[in-house]
């Protein structure tokens, strides 16, 4: 689980497309907009990227069922982050068109795991396969506190492809690697792949689709292979694709591939077909869908954490010869509505109208000023990591770790220093402290915290009004 293209072409595919999306939190949701016009270019008739916006999401496993839908299961980054160590909650995301994308929900959480780690967590990249009726949901958990040396790939299955999943097992005698992948041949054979640190193994799996059927093979012929193993086939060769080690100059992973005549190899390296995006990470799959090929990825694009990642898709071409072309990575529209003002002086007015005060740090901040002046005023600095932080008289604004009111009496940025500038649907901003809070005006009637686990009318912002 580690990772721009082509500037000049994504600046151009910006000028060339205009879209809206709406997003919201409530499971069976529709989680990105229409894009209004038609480009000639890899994004027309997509939804632009980050195509999920409304949970932080990773490692994208795309399928297409018999329903007719695209269907991705992606890992799920939790906020705040601790490395990858917090990951959990799956949900499964579809789609008939590449444009409107549905949140079926969460299908599966760590404590739902019986044989699993203790303390949660650790809900790492997983795969989806199809057979005879039975959808069947492969996900790395580790067994033991000591995670490192207790990975297992466990099974959950269901009838229906986004709910009702159940863990079964895991498969036994794996070793503790992760990134399962699952590819079924066009003879209904089905192949187990998985590793990391470097190694790539695969298999073939039992009739029951829990079984490995023989022994494990190391993959052989992969450049620089260091985890994400996907495998997909067209016109009769087999493409296993990979994130690699790359890192040179501050980016990361590259997406490799290879081929064979075998779905277990040898393989012969093909190269690079996608560049490092701004994330520590990548990891990709490859699926066809109404006649046009995808590349599914992650970036970091939306929270500028390495950590809290976000899913996105982009056409993928072929060349005459097989080959695939390098996927070119596009943008989202960039022309929000309501963008961080970094560097403004503003105006923070709440629910009940009156503008919150910094009380000149003498005191717990209020929500109780009628008219803004001075301790009123917030001028917004880029606190790093894609966080802000609220400047005033010489002070910034520190949640106090939710712990006790805010204050405004800090002389430089540090973790409690620094929040998440949400833009929320009805044009107001809530901000978000590294504690996974929300500030709150406590509509005025006590001092301001930061304690409050969901927006609601309190934690809710109008900036300069």
């Amino acid at each position: 689980m580690k990772n721009l293209c082509n500037h000049v072409i994504a600046a151009l595919l910006i000028l060339c497309c205009s879209c809206t999306k709406q997003f919201t939190n409530n499971d069976n949701k529709t989680v990105s907009g229409e894009l209004k016009n038609s480009a000639k270019a890899a994004v027309a008739d997509m939804a632009e990227n980050p195509f999920v916006r409304s949970i932080y999401t990773a490692d994208p496993s795309a399928h297409v069922w018999a329903d007719g839908r695209l269907y991705v299961y992606p890992s799920h980054d939790i906020d705040p982050p601790r490395g990858c160590d917090l990951m959990d909650q799956y949900h499964v995301f579809s789609t008939d068109d590449m444009i409107h994308w549905t949140d079926h929900g969460e299908i599966l959480r760590a404590s739902q795991v019986p044989w699993g780690r203790p303390e949660g967590g650790f809900m790492w990249a997983p795969d989806c396969a199809y057979k005879n009726g039975t959808y069947y949901f492969y996900f790395p958990h580790p067994s033991a506190t000591d995670w490192g040396s207790s990975w297992k790939i466990g099974v959950a299955t269901s009838t229906s492809p986004a709910s009702n999943f159940v863990v079964q097992g895991y498969i036994q005698g794996l070793e503790p690697l992760i990134d399962p992948c699952v590819f079924v041949d066009d003879d209904g054979q089905a192949y187990f792949y998985y590793g990391g640190g470097n190694v790539c193994k695969g298999g073939k799996l039992k009739a029951n689709m829990m079984e490995i059927d023989g022994a494990m093979q190391t993959m052989q012929g992969l450049n620089d292979f260091h985890e994400a193993t996907w495998v997909h086939k067209r016109n009769g060769v087999y493409y296993l694709s990979y994130a690699d080690n790359h890192d040179v100059n501050g980016q990361h992973n590259r997406l490799q591939y290879a081929t064979s005549n075998s779905p277990l190899g040898p393989w012969t390296s093909r190269g690079v077909y996608m560049d490092p995006t701004d994330s520590y990470t990548d990891h990709g799959s490859i699926v066809e869908y109404k006649g046009q090929w995808y590349a599914f990825y992650h970036n970091s694009s939306i929270s500028h954490n390495d950590w809290t990642r976000s899913i996105c898709v982009d056409k993928l071409f072929y060349n005459a010869d097989g080959t695939i072309q390098k996927v070119i990575q596009t943008p989202g529209n960039n022309n929000n509505p309501n963008p961080v003002p970094i560097g403004e002086t503003i105006t923070l007015k709440g629910s009940n109208n009156n503008y919150v005060s910094s009380e000149n740090g003498q005191q717990p901040m209020n929500c109780n000023r009628a008219t803004a002046q001075g301790w009123e005023q917030f001028t917004i600095m880029d606190a790093g990591g894609g966080k802000v932080a609220l400047f005033t008289q010489g002070k910034y604004v520190s949640s106090e770790n939710g712990q006790q009111p805010i204050n405004c009496n800090r002389t430089a940025i540090g973790p409690w220093e620094q929040f998440e500038w949400i833009n929320n649907t009805d044009g107001t901003i809530s901000l978000k402290g590294n504690n996974g809070l929300y500030i709150s005006s406590e509509n005025g009637t006590q001092a301001m915290t930061c304690n409050h686990s969901t927006a609601g009318a309190s934690e809710k912002f109008k900036v300069n009004q």
